[in-house]
């Protein structure tokens, strides 16, 4: 894999953001992209911190998602406590 071409300095602030910022930016990378109003030298720069973001917004939602646990409901249906995500058995719930 080889190196990005933007500098370190301009990827330093996506470490700050936010799930949500950083997805909105993402998307509007995206758009901008597709739309093809760009030329390619910033296609390229802007593409690059796209992958960036998309990292980061990976690494959120892994972090989030090893904190989600499951509700273990005793025989009468009350809630007893927690247990770990099943992620081979799916969804939590």
């Amino acid at each position: 894999m080889t190196e990005p071409k933007v500098p370190a300095k301009a990827l330093d602030d996506i470490k700050a953001m936010t799930f949500e910022r950083a997805l909105k930016e993402l998307e509007a990378i995206v758009g901008r992209l597709e739309r093809g109003d760009v030329d390619l030298e910033e296609s390229i720069t802007i593409y690059e911190r796209g992958e960036a973001l998309r990292d980061h917004c990976d690494r959120l939602l892994k972090a989030a998602e090893a904190k989600v646990e499951k509700l273990t409901l005793g025989a009468d249906g009350t809630p007893k406590g927690t247990t770990p995500l099943d992620k081979d058995n799916g969804a939590p719930f």
